[in-house]
């Protein structure tokens, strides 16, 4: 029986519609409120942006798929290891004043480094949701100074 591959799935509710949820994650000025420092544009279906974040000095580049207005977002980006990975993002309406965000990110092997990825990337898609859900319902940037132990600079200190 062969492993089967690995996948990562995570959602959480927002207590805000499903078109403010939708333009907070593709609108790259107010995904730098929460997730990026920049993007090179808005995630639009078919084209390819890059994002910077914050705690790296490199740009990565998203190559946006499928995109439907306040229902669904897929991109593909390149893991650590230059597998491409697809991500999705669905947004489920709750009423009209509450949206749950389920993002799927997929695939890896099931070997030492597809467990890292997976370890390491559920808990940042969980921080980007608890980071948007905090920007959206209270207007706050979690992220802002979060992950500066991380840089280049801050690691030759330790």
């Amino acid at each position: 029986m062969a492993n089967p591959k690995l996948q990562i799935q995570t959602a959480l509710q927002i207590l805000k519609p499903a078109h403010e949820v939708f333009t907070a994650i593709v609108d790259p000025a107010k995904m730098a409120n929460y997730f990026i420092s920049e993007g090179s544009g808005p995630m639009e279906e078919g084209t390819t942006v890059t994002w910077k974040f914050p705690e790296f000095d490199e740009t990565f580049p998203v190559r946006v798929g499928k995109v439907e207005q306040d229902k669904y977002i897929s991109y593909c980006w390149d893991g650590t290891d230059g597998n491409e990975l697809l991500v999705e993002i669905t947004l489920t309406p709750e009423g009209d004043e509450a949206t749950v965000v389920t993002i799927t990110e997929k695939e890896m092997e099931n070997n030492e480094a597809g467990i890292t990825w997976l370890k390491g990337n559920t808990a940042g898609w969980a921080n980007f949701l608890a980071c948007l859900k905090a920007y959206l319902e209270h207007g706050i940037n979690l992220r802002k100074g979060a992950f500066d132990f991380m840089k280049p600079e801050a690691a030759n200190k330790v």
